[in-house]
C-alpha cells in the first residue's frame, strides 16, 4: 500500500523538510504534526492553549475533508504540549472540537510534554490519524 493522495499548505517547514501536510493510504489518513500557525507563519493567539489548540484541530480537519474524510473519522489524536500543567485548556479544546456537535465517539488522545516546538510561540502541536467510513 503506498501514498494515493496528499494535501499540502506550501508553508516554509513542508518545502525546507519535504513532507506533506497529510496522506492518504486506502481508507487511511495520517496528518502531520500541526501548529496553529497565521498566514505569515506566526503563532495564532500567543499565549492561549484552547485557541491554538482549535486552530490546530480545524487545520486537521481541512486536510482530512480534502482527502476524502469528515471529522466523525478521526480516531486517533496527539498532543504535544510545551507546559503540561495548561493541560485543561489543551483537553477543553479537543473536547469542545469532537463533542458540540454531537459526535458520538471520542478519538483516542495522547498529550505529552515536550521541551519545545519550531517556534516558541508555538504552545501546542496536534497530530491525528483517521480511518475514513469509520462509522
Amino acid at each position: 500500500m503506498g501514498i494515493d493522495a496528499r494535501v499540502s499548505t506550501g508553508n516554509e517547514w513542508e518545502g525546507r523538510y519535504g513532507y506533506s501536510r497529510a496522506v492518504r493510504s486506502g481508507n487511511l489518513i495520517f496528518t502531520t504534526g500541526t501548529v496553529s500557525m497565521n498566514a505569515d507563519a506566526s503563532a495564532f493567539v500567543p499565549d492561549d492553549g484552547f485557541a491554538q489548540a482549535g486552530r490546530c484541530l480545524e487545520i486537521i480537519e481541512r486536510a482530512v475533508v480534502e482527502l476524502g474524510g469528515v471529522k466523525s473519522d478521526i480516531v486517533r489524536t496527539r498532543f504535544y504540549v510545551t507546559d503540561i500543567s495548561r493541560a485543561d485548556e489543551f483537553g477543553r479544546a479537543h473536547k469542545v472540537f469532537f463533542g458540540d456537535d454531537g459526535l458520538d465517539h471520542a478519538p483516542a488522545l495522547t498529550m505529552v510534554e515536550v521541551k519545545g516546538l519550531i517556534d516558541p510561540g508555538f504552545l501546542v502541536e496536534i497530530e491525528a490519524e483517521a480511518v475514513v467510513g469509520f462509522e
